[in-house]
């Protein structure tokens, strides 16, 4: 009966310490998703930045005569397109 007890015994604490184990790897794995969590975000600024300041750069080629013809149809279709949402915009807040 003692041989049993210790069987026993020894599986118990072989399965606290994969308890233990699964604990901390769960631990760890939540660790993990919030850092790519937030380096998913990092990225998603960072892209919309660099978006944001080709912008800038196109805009100060066109003012200062630099641009050619290419960027400066491509900027008067996203003005275009630009002015196509304004307007559904208020066409929407009209019907209200």
């Amino acid at each position: 009966m003692s041989h049993l007890n210790e069987d026993i015994s020894r599986i118990n604490e072989k399965l606290q310490l994969l308890l233990k184990q699964y604990y901390a790897l769960q631990k760890e794995n939540d660790r993990l998703r919030e850092d790519l969590e937030q380096k998913k975000t990092g990225e998603k600024e960072m892209k919309e930045k660099a978006a944001w300041l080709q912008q800038q750069v196109e805009i100060a080629k066109i003012s200062s005569g630099q641009a050619g013809q290419e960027v400066k149809s491509e900027l008067e279709k996203r003005i275009n397109t630009y002015i196509k949402e304004i307007d559904q915009c208020i066409a929407l807040l009209a019907n209200q």
